[in-house]
């Protein structure tokens, strides 16, 4: 396990996240605190690194609690894509379950997508949801989620560099 990474914190929107397994393992070899945000009681392991947080039952009070919170060398875990538009404007790096990262240049067009989605399938145009969850979205994710550890890593190492020198 190494140190933690300063203030680097993980935030999982918990409600409907398939790969919260795979955060806790990972969270705990890196040392990272995670706080397993929810609208209700969820369950998590019993770890000082993990903090489970039952954020209410408003419509979107789990996503406020971690925009809230979330910042530059925070990781947040969410499918959400208004969640992740918040959060990549606060600098947190943010991933979705199947390890695709959200950026400030893919935010945008992700969301315009969504928006059409969601009109096309009000209108009945689309039935359909999106691609079930399959075991090579959990291996991106679990790739996705260690070179994000792994960046900030570096960022931080090269802060404190600069700092000293």
């Amino acid at each position: 396990m190494t140190a933690v990474l300063n203030t680097t914190r993980i935030y999982v929107d918990a409600d409907a996240c398939p790969v919260k397994d795979e955060i806790y393992r990972v969270a705990i070899r890196h040392g990272l605190p995670v706080s397993v945000v929810a609208g209700s009681f969820i369950r998590v392991p019993q770890d000082p690194l993990i903090e489970r947080i039952a954020a209410g039952s408003g419509m979107d009070a789990a996503d406020d609690w971690i925009a809230e919170r979330a910042g530059k060398g925070d990781i947040v875990i969410t499918s959400d894509i208004p969640l992740a538009s918040r959060c990549v404007k606060t600098g947190a790096e943010v991933i979705a379950p199947n390890g695709k990262p959200f950026t400030e240049q893919s935010i945008g067009m992700t969301l315009a997508v969504r928006n059409l989605m969601t009109d096309l399938r009000s209108s009945g145009e689309i039935t359909g949801g999106p691609r079930s969850f399959a075991p090579r979205d959990r291996s991106a994710f679990l790739s996705a989620l260690d070179q994000t550890i792994r960046r900030i890593q570096r960022q931080r190492a090269d802060q404190t560099a600069q700092e000293q020198s």
